[in-house]
């Protein structure tokens, strides 16, 4: 069983005390059971003094595209996709809602997210959720056009970024490098506070980010906490690497898969707008 006492000295161990770290996890990796489960990690985390900041992404708030809201290059095609797709009764996000796709952030995001003193972003898709004194700064600039704004942030803070038993695929932040080259985030749809359908940045396809594992190489630290791996990244130097790598070689973020169509998209720079944007 790995105890609190144990994950605090791993935070010690790779300088991560006092830090703002966003943390990508798996649970699974460690291989054991942790004394108290994800609200150990976060506490832990905590009592070192850190921020931590995690994905909280809600699929479910998605809805039917809008035919007016509908730029071109925008990985999705004819639309056709997003036309057939069976969305579920409309919901409003606020920063106040717990919801989440627990599925795929996983149980460390979904319980920090029922912490009373958790702060989170207001994209409705791609919200970021953090905790600690840095958490208002951290993702309180977030709405559903800025979707990167915490990214920015602890690029700002010379914050971490933390994988913890997780692919670097995991590292949103690299979708943050591709907004700095000059790539607009997708859009998709969500309704606003007010109820109306708005367009919403996201992310898009980061399968290929593991090409980036060999210039990040350098700043990489690691740790092993059980069976699960850390690895740990300087954000601000993160960031820098994956936009210098980008300038050089555009094609160094694509994944293995030559049709994938947000790949490309992405690659041509995103979403175009016509007359029809409104």
């Amino acid at each position: 069983m790995i105890v609190k006492n144990e994950i605090v000295h791993a935070i010690c161990e790779v300088k991560l005390d006092n830090e703002c770290v966003c943390i990508h996890s798996s649970m699974k990796s460690f291989g054991s059971i942790i004394d108290g489960g994800a609200q150990t990690i976060i506490d832990s985390f905590l009592s070192a003094g850190c921020t931590i900041m995690v994905p909280a992404f809600d699929d479910d708030c998605e809805i039917y595209p809008p035919m007016n809201l509908r730029p071109k290059q925008n990985a999705a095609g004819d639309y056709l996709y997003f036309e057939n797709h069976p969305y579920g009764a409309p919901k409003t996000f606020t920063e106040y809602s717990n919801d989440i796709t627990t599925a795929d952030m996983g149980i460390l995001p979904f319980t920090l997210l029922r912490m009373k003193a958790r702060k989170r972003g207001r994209n409705p898709l791609n919200s970021m959720a953090a905790i600690g004194c840095h958490a208002e700064e951290l993702v309180m600039g977030q709405t559903a056009q800025d979707v990167w704004a915490p990214f920015k942030k602890l690029y700002e803070k010379k914050g971490i970024v933390l994988l913890m038993g997780v692919p670097l695929y995991s590292a949103t932040i690299v979708h943050f490098a591709e907004q700095l080259v000059g790539r607009t985030p997708f859009v998709r749809w969500a309704n606003d506070e007010n109820g109306n359908p708005a367009i919403c940045s996201t992310g898009g396809c980061s399968h290929g980010f593991e090409n980036f594992s060999l210039v990040l190489k350098p700043i990489e630290k690691t740790i092993h906490v059980g069976k699960s791996i850390w690895r740990c990244f300087p954000a601000k130097e993160m960031v820098d690497i994956c936009v210098q790598a980008m300038k050089e070689d555009p094609n160094i973020s694509h994944c293995h898969n030559p049709n994938c169509e947000r790949c490309n998209d992405a690659i041509l720079g995103g979403p175009t707008w016509t007359d029809n944007h409104t």
